[in-house]
Protein backbone atom coordinates (compact mmCIF):
# COMPACT_ATOMS: atom_id res chain seq x y z
CA UNK A 1 0.00 0.00 0.00
CA UNK A 2 1.49 3.25 -0.36
CA UNK A 3 2.43 5.70 2.05
CA UNK A 4 0.22 8.76 1.14
CA UNK A 5 2.06 11.11 4.07
CA UNK A 6 5.15 10.40 1.16
CA UNK A 7 3.41 10.78 -2.14
CA UNK A 8 0.65 13.07 -1.82
CA UNK A 9 1.06 15.04 -4.51
CA UNK A 10 3.91 12.93 -5.51
CA UNK A 11 6.05 14.45 -3.04
CA UNK A 12 9.18 12.35 -3.02
CA UNK A 13 8.36 10.02 -6.10
CA UNK A 14 10.98 10.59 -9.08
CA UNK A 15 8.45 10.73 -12.22
CA UNK A 16 11.19 10.56 -15.00
CA UNK A 17 14.95 12.01 -15.91
CA UNK A 18 15.94 15.44 -17.35
CA UNK A 19 19.43 16.74 -18.30
CA UNK A 20 17.87 20.26 -18.18
CA UNK A 21 17.77 21.36 -14.70
CA UNK A 22 18.56 20.18 -10.96
CA UNK A 23 16.29 21.48 -8.14
CA UNK A 24 17.97 21.59 -4.70
CA UNK A 25 20.43 19.29 -5.19
CA UNK A 26 23.44 19.23 -2.77
CA UNK A 27 26.16 21.00 -4.15
CA UNK A 28 24.86 21.75 -6.88
CA UNK A 29 21.21 24.12 -6.05
CA UNK A 30 19.51 25.54 -9.44
CA UNK A 31 21.41 24.98 -12.45
CA UNK A 32 20.81 24.99 -15.92
CA UNK A 33 22.46 21.93 -17.89
CA UNK A 34 24.98 22.38 -15.56
CA UNK A 35 25.19 26.41 -15.10
CA UNK A 36 24.91 27.97 -11.80
CA UNK A 37 21.54 30.18 -11.99
CA UNK A 38 23.86 32.77 -9.97
CA UNK A 39 26.59 32.75 -13.15
CA UNK A 40 23.68 32.78 -15.23
CA UNK A 41 21.70 35.80 -13.76
CA UNK A 42 25.41 37.19 -13.40
CA UNK A 43 26.39 37.58 -16.62
CA UNK A 44 24.16 36.13 -18.85
CA UNK A 45 21.03 37.70 -20.94
CA UNK A 46 17.77 35.69 -21.39
CA UNK A 47 18.21 35.61 -24.85
CA UNK A 48 21.77 33.20 -23.90
CA UNK A 49 20.08 30.82 -21.24
CA UNK A 50 16.78 30.30 -24.05
CA UNK A 51 19.20 29.07 -26.77
CA UNK A 52 21.30 26.86 -23.67
CA UNK A 53 17.97 25.69 -23.12
CA UNK A 54 16.76 25.01 -26.05
CA UNK A 55 19.87 23.75 -27.98
CA UNK A 56 22.02 22.40 -25.21
CA UNK A 57 24.65 24.77 -25.00
CA UNK A 58 25.59 28.08 -24.91
CA UNK A 59 25.80 29.92 -27.94
CA UNK A 60 28.81 31.24 -29.88
CA UNK A 61 28.51 35.54 -30.66
CA UNK A 62 27.46 34.46 -34.53
CA UNK A 63 25.02 31.91 -32.95
CA UNK A 64 23.57 34.44 -30.55
CA UNK A 65 23.33 37.65 -33.03
CA UNK A 66 21.59 35.44 -35.73
CA UNK A 67 19.52 33.61 -32.78
CA UNK A 68 18.44 37.48 -31.58
CA UNK A 69 17.76 38.29 -35.46
CA UNK A 70 15.49 35.37 -35.69
CA UNK A 71 13.33 36.17 -32.77
CA UNK A 72 13.14 39.45 -33.30
CA UNK A 73 11.60 38.66 -36.94
CA UNK A 74 9.22 36.63 -35.11
CA UNK A 75 7.51 38.90 -33.11
CA UNK A 76 4.44 39.72 -35.20
CA UNK A 77 0.75 38.96 -34.80
CA UNK A 78 -1.13 37.41 -37.31
CA UNK A 79 -4.23 39.45 -38.14
CA UNK A 80 -6.86 36.44 -36.92
CA UNK A 81 -4.73 36.31 -33.81
CA UNK A 82 -5.53 39.99 -33.04
CA UNK A 83 -9.10 39.55 -33.69
CA UNK A 84 -9.26 36.71 -31.22
CA UNK A 85 -7.10 39.08 -28.70
CA UNK A 86 -9.27 41.91 -29.17
CA UNK A 87 -12.42 39.88 -28.69
CA UNK A 88 -11.34 38.10 -25.19
CA UNK A 89 -13.34 40.49 -22.78
CA UNK A 90 -10.91 43.07 -20.68
CA UNK A 91 -11.65 41.77 -17.47
CA UNK A 92 -10.19 38.20 -18.24
CA UNK A 93 -7.39 36.98 -16.42
CA UNK A 94 -4.23 37.47 -18.57
CA UNK A 95 -3.26 33.76 -18.12
CA UNK A 96 -6.45 32.77 -19.54
CA UNK A 97 -5.69 35.30 -22.42
CA UNK A 98 -2.31 33.55 -23.23
CA UNK A 99 -3.76 29.76 -23.08
CA UNK A 100 -6.28 30.96 -25.54
CA UNK A 101 -3.66 33.04 -27.59
CA UNK A 102 -1.35 30.33 -27.66
CA UNK A 103 -4.20 27.51 -28.68
CA UNK A 104 -5.44 29.46 -31.39
CA UNK A 105 -1.69 30.07 -32.34
CA UNK A 106 -1.72 26.38 -33.07
CA UNK A 107 -4.87 26.30 -35.18
CA UNK A 108 -3.38 28.84 -37.74
CA UNK A 109 0.35 28.34 -37.74
CA UNK A 110 0.28 24.49 -36.66
CA UNK A 111 3.30 22.50 -35.76
CA UNK A 112 2.95 19.56 -37.83
CA UNK A 113 6.01 17.36 -37.81
CA UNK A 114 7.51 17.03 -34.83
CA UNK A 115 10.18 17.98 -37.23
CA UNK A 116 8.92 21.32 -36.76
CA UNK A 117 9.51 21.69 -32.75
CA UNK A 118 12.24 24.31 -32.94
CA UNK A 119 10.39 26.31 -34.87
CA UNK A 120 7.40 26.57 -32.61
CA UNK A 121 9.47 26.89 -29.69
CA UNK A 122 10.74 30.33 -31.39
CA UNK A 123 7.86 31.43 -32.16
CA UNK A 124 6.15 31.10 -29.23
CA UNK A 125 9.07 32.42 -27.37
CA UNK A 126 9.42 35.26 -29.66
CA UNK A 127 5.02 36.10 -29.75
CA UNK A 128 3.90 35.13 -26.63
CA UNK A 129 5.22 39.03 -25.14
CA UNK A 130 3.41 40.11 -27.88
CA UNK A 131 0.11 38.50 -27.18
CA UNK A 132 0.63 39.58 -23.41
CA UNK A 133 0.92 43.31 -23.98
CA UNK A 134 -1.52 43.75 -27.10
CA UNK A 135 -4.29 42.42 -25.39
CA UNK A 136 -3.48 44.53 -21.83
CA UNK A 137 -2.87 47.58 -24.17
CA UNK A 138 -5.87 46.94 -26.61
CA UNK A 139 -8.21 47.22 -23.47
CA UNK A 140 -6.88 49.29 -20.88
CA UNK A 141 -5.65 51.87 -23.14
CA UNK A 142 -8.00 51.50 -26.29
CA UNK A 143 -5.05 51.05 -28.86
CA UNK A 144 -3.64 48.84 -31.13
CA UNK A 145 0.03 48.57 -30.43
CA UNK A 146 2.56 47.78 -32.67
CA UNK A 147 4.21 44.72 -31.46
CA UNK A 148 7.50 44.82 -33.74
CA UNK A 149 9.47 46.70 -31.85
CA UNK A 150 13.25 46.57 -32.59
CA UNK A 151 14.65 45.79 -28.99
CA UNK A 152 17.42 43.31 -29.41
CA UNK A 153 16.41 41.94 -25.82
CA UNK A 154 12.80 39.99 -24.88
CA UNK A 155 12.96 41.97 -21.87
CA UNK A 156 13.63 45.44 -23.70
CA UNK A 157 10.61 44.06 -26.35
CA UNK A 158 7.84 44.03 -23.19
CA UNK A 159 8.85 47.17 -21.68
CA UNK A 160 8.96 48.98 -24.35
CA UNK A 161 5.39 47.74 -25.62
CA UNK A 162 4.18 48.27 -22.16
CA UNK A 163 5.78 52.35 -21.73
CA UNK A 164 5.68 53.31 -25.34
CA UNK A 165 9.41 54.02 -24.97
CA UNK A 166 12.47 51.86 -24.66
CA UNK A 167 13.42 51.07 -21.12
CA UNK A 168 16.69 51.98 -18.79
CA UNK A 169 19.73 49.49 -19.11
CA UNK A 170 18.93 49.33 -15.23
CA UNK A 171 15.15 48.29 -16.08
CA UNK A 172 16.02 46.07 -19.14
CA UNK A 173 18.63 44.31 -17.14
CA UNK A 174 16.37 43.48 -14.24
CA UNK A 175 13.69 42.37 -16.01
CA UNK A 176 15.77 39.93 -18.27
CA UNK A 177 17.34 38.45 -14.74
CA UNK A 178 14.01 37.96 -13.37
CA UNK A 179 13.26 35.88 -16.73
CA UNK A 180 16.43 34.03 -16.71
CA UNK A 181 15.50 32.93 -12.80
CA UNK A 182 12.12 31.75 -13.78
CA UNK A 183 13.30 30.24 -17.26
CA UNK A 184 13.38 26.69 -15.85
CA UNK A 185 12.97 24.63 -12.40
CA UNK A 186 12.74 20.62 -13.24
CA UNK A 187 9.34 18.73 -13.19
CA UNK A 188 7.36 21.58 -11.54
CA UNK A 189 3.45 21.19 -11.83
CA UNK A 190 3.40 23.32 -15.67
CA UNK A 191 6.59 21.20 -16.76
CA UNK A 192 5.20 18.47 -15.46
CA UNK A 193 1.68 19.00 -17.07
CA UNK A 194 2.97 19.65 -20.15
CA UNK A 195 5.09 16.73 -20.55
CA UNK A 196 2.08 14.50 -19.78
CA UNK A 197 0.31 15.59 -23.04
CA UNK A 198 3.52 15.44 -24.87
CA UNK A 199 3.55 12.26 -23.44
CA UNK A 200 0.84 11.36 -25.34
CA UNK A 201 2.45 12.53 -28.72
CA UNK A 202 0.48 15.64 -28.63
CA UNK A 203 1.64 18.61 -30.41
CA UNK A 204 3.62 21.49 -28.51
CA UNK A 205 0.82 23.89 -28.70
CA UNK A 206 -1.33 21.68 -25.95
CA UNK A 207 1.28 21.44 -24.16
CA UNK A 208 1.97 24.73 -23.59
CA UNK A 209 -1.93 25.45 -23.38
CA UNK A 210 -1.86 22.95 -20.32
CA UNK A 211 0.94 24.44 -19.05
CA UNK A 212 -0.23 27.77 -18.95
CA UNK A 213 -3.69 26.43 -16.73
CA UNK A 214 -1.33 25.16 -14.50
CA UNK A 215 0.76 28.10 -14.32
CA UNK A 216 -2.32 29.97 -13.46
CA UNK A 217 -2.69 28.71 -10.06
CA UNK A 218 -1.88 30.77 -7.00
CA UNK A 219 -0.23 27.43 -5.73
CA UNK A 220 2.16 27.35 -8.67
CA UNK A 221 3.14 31.10 -10.83
CA UNK A 222 0.14 32.79 -9.28
CA UNK A 223 1.71 33.04 -5.69
CA UNK A 224 3.64 36.76 -7.11
CA UNK A 225 0.22 38.34 -8.04
CA UNK A 226 -1.04 37.31 -4.21
CA UNK A 227 2.39 38.61 -2.84
CA UNK A 228 1.91 41.90 -4.46
CA UNK A 229 -1.56 42.35 -3.07
CA UNK A 230 -0.34 41.75 0.50
CA UNK A 231 2.80 43.75 0.10
CA UNK A 232 0.38 46.64 -1.10
CA UNK A 233 -1.68 46.29 2.66
CA UNK A 234 0.01 47.79 4.93
CA UNK A 235 1.74 51.31 4.86
CA UNK A 236 5.01 50.87 6.63
CA UNK A 237 7.05 47.59 8.06
CA UNK A 238 5.41 48.08 11.87
CA UNK A 239 2.43 47.56 9.97
CA UNK A 240 3.61 44.99 8.11
CA UNK A 241 4.79 43.16 11.37
CA UNK A 242 1.95 43.63 13.27
CA UNK A 243 -0.33 42.48 10.68
CA UNK A 244 1.55 39.80 9.33
CA UNK A 245 1.60 38.01 12.93
CA UNK A 246 -2.68 38.40 12.92
CA UNK A 247 -2.41 36.87 9.51
CA UNK A 248 -0.23 34.33 11.02
CA UNK A 249 -2.67 33.78 14.37
CA UNK A 250 -5.97 33.65 12.35
CA UNK A 251 -4.49 30.70 10.17
CA UNK A 252 -4.69 32.77 6.92
CA UNK A 253 -2.79 31.89 3.99
CA UNK A 254 0.58 33.76 2.56
CA UNK A 255 1.70 33.49 -0.56
CA UNK A 256 5.32 33.64 -1.79
CA UNK A 257 6.83 31.33 1.15
CA UNK A 258 8.08 27.83 1.57
CA UNK A 259 8.82 25.40 -1.20
CA UNK A 260 8.32 21.96 -2.31
CA UNK A 261 11.80 20.72 -2.98
CA UNK A 262 14.01 23.86 -1.58
CA UNK A 263 14.11 23.00 3.00
CA UNK A 264 16.55 26.42 3.93
CA UNK A 265 16.08 28.78 0.79
CA UNK A 266 15.08 29.57 -2.89
CA UNK A 267 18.40 30.57 -4.55
CA UNK A 268 16.34 32.37 -7.01
CA UNK A 269 15.18 35.14 -3.77
CA UNK A 270 18.49 36.24 -3.18
CA UNK A 271 19.08 37.51 -6.45
CA UNK A 272 15.27 38.93 -6.72
CA UNK A 273 15.87 40.79 -3.48
CA UNK A 274 18.63 42.38 -3.95
CA UNK A 275 17.15 43.87 -7.29
CA UNK A 276 14.07 45.11 -5.17
CA UNK A 277 16.64 46.92 -3.21
CA UNK A 278 17.97 48.59 -6.17
CA UNK A 279 14.96 49.53 -7.90
CA UNK A 280 13.44 50.79 -4.63
CA UNK A 281 16.36 53.14 -4.39
CA UNK A 282 16.00 54.72 -8.12
CA UNK A 283 12.92 55.28 -7.12
CA UNK A 284 13.28 57.06 -4.30
CA UNK A 285 10.63 55.52 -2.20
CA UNK A 286 12.15 52.52 -0.22
CA UNK A 287 8.75 51.30 1.85
CA UNK A 288 7.45 48.33 -0.47
CA UNK A 289 11.24 47.09 0.05
CA UNK A 290 11.32 47.52 3.59
CA UNK A 291 7.23 46.20 3.48
CA UNK A 292 8.74 42.64 2.07
CA UNK A 293 11.95 42.98 4.63
CA UNK A 294 9.55 43.03 7.49
CA UNK A 295 6.96 40.19 6.43
CA UNK A 296 9.83 38.01 5.32
CA UNK A 297 11.44 38.09 8.87
CA UNK A 298 7.98 37.31 10.69
CA UNK A 299 7.87 34.38 8.11
CA UNK A 300 11.42 33.20 9.36
CA UNK A 301 10.59 33.94 12.85
CA UNK A 302 7.34 32.05 13.53
CA UNK A 303 7.28 29.96 11.09
CA UNK A 304 10.74 29.02 9.51
CA UNK A 305 9.24 29.43 6.09
CA UNK A 306 11.76 31.35 3.37
CA UNK A 307 10.79 33.48 0.57
CA UNK A 308 10.73 31.93 -2.82
CA UNK A 309 11.54 33.57 -5.96
CA UNK A 310 8.15 34.70 -6.26
CA UNK A 311 7.87 37.03 -3.27
CA UNK A 312 10.86 40.18 -4.26
CA UNK A 313 9.84 39.53 -7.50
CA UNK A 314 6.38 40.67 -7.23
CA UNK A 315 8.14 44.21 -5.82
CA UNK A 316 10.85 44.19 -9.01
CA UNK A 317 8.35 44.29 -11.52
CA UNK A 318 6.39 47.06 -9.38
CA UNK A 319 8.56 48.72 -9.77
CA UNK A 320 9.50 48.69 -13.43
CA UNK A 321 5.95 49.74 -13.88
CA UNK A 322 4.23 46.43 -14.57
CA UNK A 323 0.23 45.96 -13.57
CA UNK A 324 0.55 42.88 -10.91
CA UNK A 325 -1.95 41.34 -13.39
CA UNK A 326 0.87 40.84 -15.55
CA UNK A 327 3.37 39.02 -12.92
CA UNK A 328 2.07 35.46 -13.85
CA UNK A 329 1.86 35.99 -17.95
CA UNK A 330 5.60 37.54 -17.75
CA UNK A 331 6.58 34.29 -16.19
CA UNK A 332 4.75 32.00 -19.23
CA UNK A 333 7.47 34.39 -21.19
CA UNK A 334 10.14 32.88 -19.69
CA UNK A 335 8.91 29.53 -18.79
CA UNK A 336 8.34 29.01 -22.08
CA UNK A 337 11.85 28.22 -22.81
CA UNK A 338 11.87 25.27 -20.19
CA UNK A 339 8.76 23.72 -21.00
CA UNK A 340 9.44 23.89 -24.87
CA UNK A 341 12.84 22.37 -23.58
CA UNK A 342 10.95 19.49 -21.74
CA UNK A 343 8.33 18.81 -25.00
CA UNK A 344 11.86 18.22 -26.88
CA UNK A 345 13.50 16.43 -24.23
CA UNK A 346 10.12 14.16 -23.52
CA UNK A 347 9.91 13.18 -27.26
CA UNK A 348 13.40 11.98 -27.45
CA UNK A 349 12.44 9.19 -25.32
CA UNK A 350 8.83 9.07 -25.22
CA UNK A 351 6.62 6.86 -22.79
CA UNK A 352 3.42 7.28 -22.40
CA UNK A 353 3.11 8.71 -18.50
CA UNK A 354 -0.26 7.12 -16.53
CA UNK A 355 0.79 6.56 -12.95
CA UNK A 356 -1.12 3.87 -10.57
CA UNK A 357 -3.03 5.20 -8.22
CA UNK A 358 -4.16 3.67 -4.45
CA UNK A 359 -8.28 3.09 -4.75
CA UNK A 360 -9.31 4.40 -1.72
CA UNK A 361 -13.14 4.04 -2.45
CA UNK A 362 -16.07 0.99 -1.45
CA UNK A 363 -15.53 -2.06 -1.26
CA UNK A 364 -17.47 -4.88 -4.35
CA UNK A 365 -20.87 -4.10 -4.23
CA UNK A 366 -23.85 -5.88 -5.48
CA UNK A 367 -26.39 -4.34 -7.86
CA UNK A 368 -29.89 -2.95 -6.47
CA UNK A 369 -33.03 -2.18 -8.68
CA UNK A 370 -34.00 1.37 -7.95
CA UNK A 371 -37.38 0.27 -6.41
CA UNK A 372 -34.90 -1.44 -3.74
CA UNK A 373 -32.99 1.33 -2.69
CA UNK A 374 -32.91 3.03 0.41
Amino acid sequence: MADNKKTGGLAGVTAGKTALCTVGKEGAGLTYLGYDIYDLADNATFEEVAYLLLHGKLPTRAELDAYIAKIKSLRGLPDALKVVLEMIPADAHPMDVLRTGVSFLGNIEPEGDFSNQQETADRLLACLPSMMVYWHRFHTDGIRIDTETDDDSIAGHILHMLHDEAPSELHEKSLSTTLILYAEHEFNASTFAGRVITGTLSDMHSAVSGAIGALRGPLHGGANEAAMELIQRFANAEEATEGVLGMLERKELIMGFGHRVYTTSDPRNKVNKAMSKVLASEKGDMTLYEVSEAIEKVMWDEKKLFANADFFAASVYHFMGVPTYLFTPIFVCSRITGWAAHVMEQRADNKLIRPAAEYIGPALQEWVEIDDRD
